[in-house]
């Protein structure tokens, strides 16, 4: 678990996620939380079967590594958001993180506020030397999160910009 001035960071276990993807208001009444209205994409769906789910249950991987964290709020006792670690770090010490902000919760700081928290924890892991994430090129509040972060854009595809932040 992490925790910021604002938020808890809390890092699913597969049945967590199982009750997550469920949308049902069964992980809010497990982790004695207010309900939140969000909806699971087709592509977040997709990526909890073919990779979240199976990752996160094999156990010769530390599953931090990659389950959904959710970002609780303190204040409002609410998941506001979900941040995740795409795998392991690779050979040079590097993560990918991935995040989204549930809509009624944009525009507050929740979600820069999560990453650096993500940013102060990766920093006491020994393996991890930097951290990278993509953004979709249109989505100015996403790749401001970063910014506000210190990351730095390091390259882009057609639709994307790449960043990257050294934390060692």
């Amino acid at each position: 678990m992490i925790e910021t001035e604002r938020l808890i960071l809390n890092p699913l276990n597969y049945y967590q996620l199982l009750k997550y993807i469920k949308a049902d208001s069964s992980l809010e009444i497990e982790l004695n939380l207010h309900e939140t209205s969000r909806t699971i994409s087709p592509e977040l769906k997709e990526a909890f079967e073919q990779t979240i789910l199976p990752n996160v249950a094999d156990s010769t991987k530390d599953f931090l590594y990659s389950t959904l964290w959710t970002v609780i709020s303190k204040e409002a006792n609410k998941m506001v958001g979900d941040i995740c670690i795409i795998g392991e770090p690779n050979s040079d010490g590097e993560i990918e993180i991935g995040y989204g902000t549930y809509e009624e919760f944009r525009k507050k700081g929740f979600m820069t506020e999560a990453v650096g928290g993500m940013i102060t924890w990766a920093k006491s892991q020994p393996k991890i030397f930097s951290i990278v994430a993509s953004t979709e090129k249109g989505n100015i509040g996403s790749f401001t999160i970063l910014l506000k972060n210190d990351f730095l854009k390091i390259g882009e595809t057609q639709t994307l910009f790449n960043w990257k932040l050294k934390i060692k």
